[in-house]
């Protein structure tokens, strides 16, 4: 109005002025509580913004589920709970990660408090269990595949013994830990205390990869591709136990003869086979990679193989085919699309089932602490899940410290590559309900119900325990213990330095 430039006229904005972020901006360090304040400035904008928007979707998704639904949708009713329980849990996982720990653990422990705190109770048993069931089978879908697709023979055959030493080892021992502990100190059959030692003893990517990718982007542990064998040693690893699982699961409810009984996992195993190579083959023709949109019909082939895999086996008394089938068909597709010119850093695929995964995540932890209460778990099963938890972790640490002999690894490196193998999480609440929800499923007895519950509350302990100590380890150690290749960009400040 006056003529003057807009900065020379004071705060801009009219009257609105004193409430623009614009004309308040941050200082280069600011502190916890300016940033607080800085949010509050319009328009809305950071944490504060992240959560109106958040929020204003969810409120007009939840309209359109009453829209269409009526009663289910309703306050109470199993949408609603299901719906509650996703937006409460991903709450808890963005709040848990501002201290830099694993989202993973928030979402746990906020489906804990639902079952556990009486003035939450009714959101915590307001869904239906076998919607429960079917989210958490769809989420141990997508973390097959992503296993499967995640295997790159690359990169095995460049690091060759070491992976498999890395991989087989130490599963070997810890599993035959908690099958030997879990048979005497919980009293279970061999059967499941091993079906358990494979539920226990996989680590867990949504811990490692993440950390792993903060240590290499700083350039920690390049030199000796220290970070790439980690992420594939863990790789291998969910594939070994995941496949065991099934085979012990296949096994322990076999009902047939005992000769049926016997040969229940070999056939497990190569119907899983023979359904993954199969369907993985013809992904790679179907559809021709030259069409429009590929990559999202890729997708969807991938994803209901894998649900006719999952489902499917179930409901022809296979039930360990399945994991082991959507495994190998994601690893077959993902060898022959690579052979075909598609590179891990430009896999539209991976990246379609990465995105899923965000989503299904919070379902998956959070619905697996909801079918917890802390206040009626068994002091026994608490007490002695917790010492063979202690004697199980031990044992592969100290084996995945010697399998690293022989690798060209230091002292310390060779302390931060075991400790790779530490925290547990992912394949734990993916399969931990699994076997108690195939016992209720397939009218398993009350023993085979019990057995199932120690699992699956041996499986949160062990998330809870390990997955917070093992992120803040890996992230927090690496400065100290691995050698930091310096980047290029880096080099002239660094000479100029010195």
């Amino acid at each position: 109005m006056n003529g003057k430039p807009e900065e020379e006229q004071g705060t801009s904005g009219g009257c609105l002025g004193p409430l623009l972020q614009s004309n308040h901006p941050l200082g280069p360090n600011p502190t916890f509580m300016e940033k607080i304040a800085n949010s509050l400035y319009l328009p809305p904008h950071g944490a504060l913004g992240k959560c109106l928007t958040w929020g204003l979707i969810s409120l007009l998704f939840w309209f359109t589920i009453y829209s269409i639904l009526g009663a289910d949708g309703v306050i109470g009713g199993n949408i609603f709970s299901l719906f509650l329980i996703f937006i409460l849990c991903h709450l808890g996982g963005e709040i848990v990660s501002t201290v830099k720990l694993p989202p993973l653990l928030g979402m746990l422990i906020v489906g804990i408090c639902l079952k556990s705190i009486p003035a939450l109770k009714p959101i915590g048993d307001g869904y239906d269990a076998d919607w429960a069931r079917i989210l958490k089978k769809l989420a141990l879908i997508v973390i097959l595949i992503r296993a499967g697709l995640g295997l790159d023979p690359v990169k095995l055959r460049e690091l060759k013994f070491t992976v498999l030493k890395m991989a087989l080892v130490p599963v070997a021992l810890e599993c035959t830990t908690y099958g030997v502990l879990g048979h005497l100190l919980l009293g279970m059959p061999f059967l499941w205390s091993f079906m358990m030692g494979f539920v226990l003893s996989a680590v867990s990517p949504a811990v490692v990869v993440p950390a792993i990718l903060h240590i290499s982007g700083r350039g920690f542990g390049l030199n000796k591709g220290i970070p790439t064998l980690i992420m594939a040693a863990a790789s291998v690893d969910n594939v070994i136990n995941i496949s065991g699982f099934g085979i012990m699961l296949g096994i322990t409810f076999s009902k047939g003869t005992l000769v049926g009984q016997i040969f229940q996992g070999p056939s497990d195993v190569l119907i899983g086979l023979a359904y993954g190579i199969g369907l993985g083959l013809i992904c790679l023709y179907l559809p021709n990679r030259k069409e429009g949109g590929a990559s999202i019909t890729r997708f969807i082939l991938l994803l209901v193989g894998g649900c006719v895999a999952t489902f499917g086996s179930a409901k022809v008394e296979h039930g360990g085919a399945g994991p082991l089938a959507t495994v190998v068909m994601a690893f077959t597709a993902g060898v022959g699309w690579r052979k075909q010119g598609m590179t891990e850093a430009n896999n539209p695929v991976k990246a379609h089932f990465g995105t899923m995964w965000t989503f299904f995540q919070t379902f998956l932890f959070g619905l697996m602490g909801a079918s917890i209460n802390i206040t009626t778990l068994n002091p026994d099963t608490v007490k002695y899940g917790i010492i063979c938890i202690a004697v199980g972790t031990l044992i592969r640490g100290i084996f995945a410290f010697i399998a690293t002999y022989g690798s060209g690894f230091n002292l310390k490196e060779q302390i931060y590559v075991a400790m790779g193998r530490f925290p547990k999480a992912t394949i734990q609440a993916a399969i931990g309900s699994y076997a108690l929800d195939y016992a209720r499923t397939h009218n398993g007895t009350e023993e085979e119900i019990a057995w199932g519950q120690q699992i699956l509350t041996i499986s949160i302990l062990i998330i809870l325990i390990t997955a917070p100590v093992g992120s803040a380890f890996l992230m927090l150690s690496a400065p100290k213990m691995l050698h930091k290749t310096v980047k290029e960009e880096e080099e002239p400040k660094e000479n100029g330095a010195a």
